[in-house]
């Protein structure tokens, strides 16, 4: 299933259920969670639920379950700029002498 055709609830209810698997995969309940992260229960309820949440709630639980490198997925930082490929000059090119011109 490919993500173009998910509504953006689809993709939050997706989200929640990975990060409830996290959860469950480290042993620990809601509660025990939302204690360690600084959070109400009810904030993590709310997460893997789907119902939406703040960037601040999903980072402060990526950072409990050791899985902050799910950032760098999300948002991966750009190699080559196509924009700025667009606005740079030409490189230079290499320039011949004319056989006639004494060096």
């Amino acid at each position: 299933m490919t993500t173009s055709y998910q509504t953006p609830m689809e993709l939050q209810v997706k989200l929640g259920d990975r990060l409830r698997a996290l959860r469950l995969a480290k042993s620990m309940t809601r509660n025990e969670l939302a204690a360690k992260a600084g959070l109400g229960s009810r904030a993590i309820t709310n997460l893997e639920n789907g119902r939406g949440s703040t960037v601040e709630t999903l980072i402060r639980v990526l950072k409990v379950v050791d899985a902050v490198g799910w950032i760098e997925s999300l948002a991966p930082t750009p190699t080559i700029s196509p924009m700025a490929m667009l606005h740079s000059p030409t490189p230079p090119r290499r320039v011949r002498r004319s056989r006639n011109t004494p060096v």
